[in-house]
């Protein structure tokens, strides 16, 4: 078994290897690539709950119940619920308050509310990361600042990079939250059976990253099922385990059953506006049934960079990564983007051997 797994570790490895990723890039040699890769733990999160917002309130105490976080790593702010966009002035007051009570050792963060889901010009998400930075934003089709932590084999990205991934944790109302933090628990150790779906539609437009898809087909052969497809949606589907799309709207996916653990996302302009988009929004791939999601919050026009590269987030996710990290190390320039989901759910990895 465990030569079997170190040859599909290498076989991925060679895959990343073929989509134009040098072993400096991945910031790792080969024998470090074959090993399981990094999970974090509940000792490594703060949730961050606005004591303003019942929904925020109960959502933190369920997870933090389920998930074992220790309680001084709940903080508690305060802010108006009901904006949609934050200040950049009125973030770093409170970005402050967190970082105060933050014990070093932690390396990530969860917000408990969809909404704000902007700073400025920017995703809270990566607001909370890194901290609020106009080289995160961009008027009109330019490069935004690349994130250190991108297809990285770093364990530790506060301590490496004083950088903290964050992700939404949270639903329309508590019971679709309670289901996605159900979900990724359930996700755990399981080795779910399942497929990748990389579809290739008629918006030529927001299929830029199916240039990448044929390669990554050819590349996990072998070492999990990647369906490289020339269609508009899937439907009927019981193995979606990664979906990968490009669409305003992404049909059928209520008719799709998904393993606890599976991600999806459709690259287009706001599908990361959470409440209140034109475009459908990250949150119905929650409702659908997926353990996490990430999408745009203002136009970062059409660039593969600010969008999840599909082979990076598998090769980190079918080593053992958790769903927080494995997303995260995918989005080259997440400046723009929101992550959304339950940041410790872990279907590859191991359980810790007890002596």
């Amino acid at each position: 078994m465990q030569s079997i797994l170190i040859l599909t570790r290498y076989a991925v490895f060679l895959s990343l290897l073929s989509l134009g990723f040098s072993v400096s890039a991945l910031g790792a040699s080969t024998l470090q690539m074959l090993r399981p890769a990094s999970a974090l733990t509940a000792n490594d999160l703060v949730v961050i709950v606005n004591e303003a917002d019942p929904l925020s309130v109960k959502i933190a105490d369920y997870y933090g119940r389920k998930r074992g976080i220790p309680n001084k790593q709940i903080v508690r702010v305060r802010f108006d619920p009901a904006m949609k966009v934050m200040k950049p002035e009125q973030f770093e007051a409170i970005k402050a308050e967190v970082d105060a009570q933050t014990p070093n050792h932690v390396q990530a963060f969860v917000l408990t509310w969809l909404q704000p889901f902007r700073v400025d010009c920017m995703s809270i998400t990566t607001a909370f990361a890194a901290g609020y930075n106009q080289q995160f934003c961009a008027k009109g089709c330019l490069n935004t600042r690349k994130s250190p932590y991108f297809a990285s084999e770093s364990a530790k990205p506060f301590k490496d990079y004083q950088w903290r991934p964050s992700i939404i944790l949270a639903g329309r109302n508590f019971e679709e939250a309670k289901k996605l933090i159900d979900r990724g628990i359930a996700a755990d150790y399981t080795h779910p059976k399942g497929s990748a779906y990389l579809l290739q539609t008629n918006d030529k437009a927001r299929s830029s990253r199916a240039a990448l898809f044929p390669r990554i087909s050819e590349r996990f052969n072998g070492t999990w099922p990647v369906n490289f497809l020339k269609r508009e949606f899937i439907k009927d589907k019981s193995d979606v385990m990664f979906y990968f799309t490009g669409l305003t709207h992404v049909p059928h996916i209520q008719d799709n059953r998904y393993p606890p653990g599976a991600v999806a996302d459709h690259l287009t302009s706001t599908g990361g506006v959470l409440t209140g988009s034109k475009q459908m929004s990250i949150i119905e791939w929650i409702e659908a049934g997926l353990t996490g999601s990430y999408g745009a919050v203002v136009e970062p026009c059409n660039f593969p960079e600010k969008f999840p590269h599909p082979g990076v987030l598998m090769f980190y996710y079918l080593r053992g990564s958790t769903l927080i990290e494995s997303y995260w190390k995918s989005v080259a320039r997440p400046g723009q983007g929101i992550f959304i989901g339950e940041p410790l759910a872990k279907p590859f990895a191991y359980p810790a051997k007890k002596f």
